[in-house]
């Protein structure tokens, strides 16, 4: 009990080597641990529920739904899923009044990567769209699984 009292006390050889190079390196431990800790921060912040393409798939079947595509109008016209209202990110925020009527429905956000459509699935979550889910991988996952698209003049 009393050997705890001593900082190396009870700590061996090889133990106390990785103290040691800890010690010697602080300022290159410390940057490691900081850009770890900016890593994790970044993947566990809330971006909201995700669903793989089949997932989508699933959720369509199912009956009424939404389809949100957060992408550029210029984009939406290249190609989107059957279905699908075009809000930019930008927009979102000030258009959310007229999704009102799809809360308790189930709402696939798409973009064309994944990135953008969990920022606003995020961003419906917190205005009360329980059901939102980003569509995992975005549209180029759901054409990577040979799903089908629609090409049409971009409309909002």
């Amino acid at each position: 009990m009393f050997r705890l009292l001593f900082y190396n006390a009870g700590i061996d050889y090889n133990h106390w080597n990785i103290v040691k190079f800890i010690i010697d390196n602080i300022i290159l431990v410390g940057l490691a641990c900081t850009s770890g800790l900016a890593l994790l921060w970044m993947s566990l912040q809330n971006m909201g529920a995700k669903a793989s393409p089949i997932q989508a798939t699933q959720l369509m079947n199912r009956g009424k739904h939404l389809i949100l595509d957060v992408r550029e109008a210029s984009e939406f016209g290249t190609g989107h899923l059957q279905g699908a209202r075009n809000i930019t990110l930008a927009e979102l925020a000030n258009r959310l009044g007229e999704l009102e009527k799809f809360k308790a429905l189930p709402v696939i956000v798409v973009c064309q990567s994944g990135s953008q459509s969990s920022r606003a699935t995020a961003q419906l979550q917190r205005a009360g769209f329980e059901q939102a889910v980003s569509l995992e991988g975005g549209l180029a996952a759901w054409q990577a699984a040979g799903l089908p698209t629609v090409k049409t003049a971009a409309s909002k």
